[in-house]
């Protein structure tokens, strides 16, 4: 097992900002994983996977524990049957790639989440009517007990939540798919995609969705353009002109940049339509949002 030091985790977010992880290790087995877990206990050391990054805000400081990155085989992905079996480093765009080749349907809203297969178990992600909980079958968590297997009721899945903490390492997912024709297939992937590219900074850099949808009937971004956000400017930081539920790196950002913006939105959220919107966005390190007075 190979242990980096001071890797910049800014190089493995989608938003480009965070500091350095104080180990840094690429398992790509069950066996290098429990390697990894057990190598950070004996140093007491908390740890944190990331995937793509596309749904995480490191803190400026970095974080003071392991950082995983799952490779090899925890990061393939084959079907077998009408399952699809992936290592949960697994990107979603190559899990839909062979659920479509074998002519599988089901997984076609993930083309709208640009990250891994394990991080949409960690939050139970999801876009356009479907997510994790309604194709997942189970998914192999290992911790420092050693692997097991867990249903989605026994990972606490709701509406972009588990009950999974860090040091409990999503490690491969099996999803229980339907056959569907690949012209079908591909018709409703072209037009989820046609209208993420329409309504969402897809070109800018971002970390994906700020806040969940709240109770109300104003969806976070609808309710943040209402309240005058969009394209507002906290230090290399915006608020996106296009959808206000995504935060731009527009020009060296840094992490409290993008927390700063949070704050506000927050803040007017809350004074204009009573509501406390809730981050969907992942935090890593020494880093939280104050709270709204």
């Amino acid at each position: 097992m190979r242990v980096e030091e001071g890797v910049a985790l800014s190089r493995f977010t989608t938003v480009g900002t965070g500091g350095p992880a104080r180990a840094f290790v690429k398992p790509e087995t069950i066996a290098d994983l429990e390697e990894a877990l057990a190598w950070a206990g004996e140093r007491e050391l908390p740890v944190a996977t990331i995937g793509l990054g596309s749904n995480l805000l490191v803190a400026d400081e970095g974080f003071e524990g392991l950082v995983l990155r799952l490779a090899g085989e925890l990061a393939s992905a084959e079907i077998e049957g009408e399952q699809l079996i992936a290592g949960a480093g697994a990107a979603n765009a190559v899990c839909l790639h062979r659920a479509r080749a074998a002519s599988l349907g089901g997984f076609e809203f993930a083309c709208a989440i640009p990250g891994t297969v394990g991080g949409g178990v960690w939050m139970n992600a999801g876009a356009y009517g479907s997510d994790w909980a309604a194709i997942l079958e189970r998914a192999l968590v290992v911790d420092a007990k050693g692997p097991h297997w867990l249903t989605p009721d026994e990972l606490g899945l709701t509406y972009r939540h588990s009950e999974l903490r860090h040091g409990q390492v999503v490690a491969q997912v099996e999803f229980r798919l339907t056959p569907r024709p690949v012209d079908e297939i591909k018709a409703d992937v072209a037009e989820l995609q046609a209208l993420r590219k329409a309504a969402q900074p897809t070109n800018k850099r971002t970390f994906g969705s700020v806040f969940k949808n709240p109770e109300h009937e104003l969806s976070a971004g609808r309710m943040l353009e209402a309240c005058g956000l969009k394209g507002h400017v906290i230090g290399g930081a915006q608020i996106s002109p296009r959808h206000a539920n995504f935060i731009e790196n527009a020009d060296g950002a840094k992490s409290a940049d993008a927390i700063a913006l949070m704050a506000e939105a927050r803040r007017r959220a809350r004074e204009q339509f009573g509501v406390e919107l809730e981050h969907e966005v992942e935090f890593l390190g020494p880093i939280e949002l104050p709270s709204i007075a």
